[in-house]
């Protein structure tokens, strides 16, 4: 069930399409903390996270004229904040963030690894993945993206979307091992 938007929400964006720079302040006030927990699953540092924040308010406010008022604003703003990450992180494409997928042949991840250890401590061990473990794992994990979407996201093919996949929940779960998340497997 979508979330409608309060008059409150409707109000507050009308001033800020009308450039009252005290609107845009509250706007900021009022969602920063949550878009700044998107920015942080997807970067590997506060600094990149902060970065990230500023630069989708930025694209917020600028998208905003086109904001249809139907639904939720916090889930519209939510698509900029992820998309304004991933195109970050497509931009670090002449890095060697993104493995092949003849490393993955053969392993497999225990998903039941992840079920019973706290969601602060497990986003932290995220934060830990290398950028491309990270964004994948994000994506598809998270924000619920299917390997197709994905791959046409990021420029990369479903296989290695998969073998990305597969690979951070490895790495999660030898992360988690090392902290004694283990008793939880």
């Amino acid at each position: 069930m979508k979330r409608e938007m309060s008059s409150a929400e409707e109000a507050l964006i009308e001033r800020c399409l009308q450039q009252d720079s005290g609107a845009q302040k509250t706007l900021y006030e009022t969602y920063a903390n949550r878009m700044y927990a998107i920015c942080m699953r997807y970067a590997d540092n506060p600094d990149t996270a902060k970065d990230l924040l500023q630069e989708g308010f930025i694209r917020v406010f600028r998208a905003l004229p086109g904001f249809r008022k139907e639904g939720s604003f916090e889930g519209w703003m939510k698509r900029i904040f992820v998309n304004n990450c991933i195109e970050y992180y497509r931009s670090k494409r002449n890095q060697p963030w993104f493995s092949d997928v003849d490393e993955a042949v053969g392993i497999q991840a225990d998903d039941h690894t992840f079920s019973n250890f706290g969601l602060d401590e497990l986003l932290g061990l995220i934060r830990q993945l290398p950028d491309g473990y990270r964004t994948v794992f994000n994506m598809y994990a998270i924000e619920g993206y299917a390997h197709k979407e994905i791959a046409a996201q990021l420029g990369i093919s479903e296989n290695t979307s998969k073998t990305q996949l597969l690979k951070a929940r490895l790495m999660l779960q030898r992360l988690i091992a090392e902290k004694g998340g283990s008793r939880f497997a």
